[in-house]
């Protein structure tokens, strides 16, 4: 039997849980087809379970702040200090594993901050003797196409994606987004790109829960972090509501939400009926698929839930700071008929509570898409590299 090859795979997560949530679905497909070794660029929350198979090497931790600096989330390093150290060790990881694949999530067409830790690597793979390694960015389905300079972006990514990577894996149903539709250079994009299907972890065998079993609003947020708004309207319309239609709401905030806005949603539901309040449940598409409807974000990972879990849904999509793609993806699942949307400005405690009652007579449509994803991806990365190892024989 021929030795196991490895992957290598990066990822950062800094806003939320979605990219992390996302590389871990994948890495845990591609353990029956690779050794893999997941550098991980952003805290662990506690809770996360990490796939059997997977070997994680921790990268100190750098998120951006409010001005869009780098700074360090590990108290014993500076940003500088955390930028070098993260450097060293993803080469040496890279030299100590000799991968036959490196996998880099989002990277050139995100991450651009990083692109000072990741050039090592990606030289040393790119001058490596044959069987030199396979170089593939991991996408989701959109792009943020709000920010500043896109052109000058999608140009300089384009530039960086035909020096280094082999093929583009974007994760997503084709019929629901394609990549020229939120990545637009100057000179096209000349590396081949492979739609996989949307990526969910694997748990498909839990089917939706019938709708007679279902009971109370589950409001969530991702991660938490940019949460508060949607937490504290939610927690306003529920004093509307329970009068009402008395159904149980539970918020779960996720573990990213800052503390002092965790105590100040902890005072303002103290004395209400009908709310509960959790920071992180194991596993929220369970609770999403069990909730007589839901409210939330529109990441990634929760669109997928509410697609597996087919309860009515309405969205709330983040949208600070030129971040586009939420609301891109809400508008394109409701015109499919499968959510309903709610406009961050228009967000208050009147307005929600008005729209969840309009909610409950709300039933998505039949629409399937293509959820194949981590599977599908390590079916691709198993056949290229195959491809390419034997083309050297």
């Amino acid at each position: 039997m021929s030795p196991r090859r490895t992957c290598l795979f990066y990822s950062h997560h800094s806003l939320g849980m979605g990219h992390l949530v996302r590389s871990l679905a994948l890495a845990g497909a591609l353990t029956k087809r690779f050794d893999v070794v997941l550098l991980n660029g952003g805290p662990l929350p506690g809770g996360i379970r990490i796939p059997a198979g997977i070997e994680v090497v921790a990268l100190p931790p750098i998120a951006q702040d409010e001005a869009h600096q780098l700074v360090s989330r590990d108290a014993r390093y500076s940003a500088t200090e955390a930028r070098t150290l993260r450097r060293e060790i993803i080469l040496a990881t890279y030299q100590r594993t000799a991968p036959a694949v490196i996998v880099l999530e989002l990277f050139p067409f995100g991450r651009k901050k990083f692109a000072e830790e990741l050039a090592p690597m990606l030289d040393a793979a790119r001058a490596a003797s044959d069987p030199r390694p396979l170089v593939v960015s991991s996408v989701r389905d959109l792009l943020v196409t709000g920010r500043q300079h896109r052109q000058l972006h999608d140009d300089w990514a384009a530039a960086t994606a035909t020096r280094y990577l082999d093929a583009v894996l974007v994760h997503a149903d084709p019929r629901f987004a394609r990549l020229e539709e939120s990545f637009t250079p100057t000179t096209p994009l000349s590396v081949p790109v492979h739609y996989t299907g949307f990526v969910v972890p694997d748990d498909r065998d839990a089917g939706p829960t019938p709708a007679l079993a279902r009971h109370g609003l589950i409001v969530s947020a991702g991660g938490g972090l940019v949460g508060d708004a949607l937490f504290r309207a939610a927690i306003e319309a529920q004093v509307q509501l329970w009068p009402l239609v008395q159904l149980p709401m539970t918020i779960i905030t996720g573990p990213f939400l800052p503390e002092p806005a965790w105590q100040a949603l902890h005072r303002m539901v103290q004395s209400l009926a009908g709310v509960r309040l959790l920071r992180f449940v194991p596993d929220l598409r369970s609770e999403i698929g069990g909730a007589t409807a839901s409210i939330s974000q529109c990441g990634y990972n929760t669109a997928m839930d509410l697609l597996r879990a087919r309860v009515p849904a309405l969205v709330v999509p983040f949208g600070e700071g030129g971040e586009n793609e939420q609301r891109v993806r809400a508008e394109r699942l409701e015109a499919l008929g499968l959510l309903r949307v709610l406009p961050v400005e228009a967000l208050d405690g009147s307005r929600l509570a008005a729209e969840v009652l309009r909610l409950l007579d709300f039933r998505p449509a039949d629409v399937r898409l293509s959820l194949d994803g981590a599977e599908e991806s390590a079916r691709f990365l198993d056949a290229l590299v195959q491809q390419h190892q034997g083309a050297l024989v």
